[in-house]
């Protein structure tokens, strides 16, 4: 292997590194930025009463079943 080789395939070496580092940096502030925006969309949702009727006396039936087939 010749310097010049040796000296090339390190420097694409860092350069990936480099690039590597810099996506993850850019993965990190767009994860964080949805986690705020998640926090933010929790925050306005109020909590159902724990004492609160159902809005319609549906029959106990409803909703036990999953129709699966189209």
């Amino acid at each position: 292997m010749s310097v010049t080789s040796i000296a090339s395939l390190s420097t694409a070496m860092v350069t990936a590194q480099t690039d590597q580092a810099i996506g993850i940096a850019v993965l990190k502030k767009s994860i964080d930025a949805e986690s705020s925006g998640v926090m933010e969309l929790l925050s306005t949702v109020t909590p159902p009463a724990s004492n609160s009727a159902p809005a319609v006396n549906l029959p106990a039936n409803l909703g036990q079943h999953i129709n699966t087939t189209a």
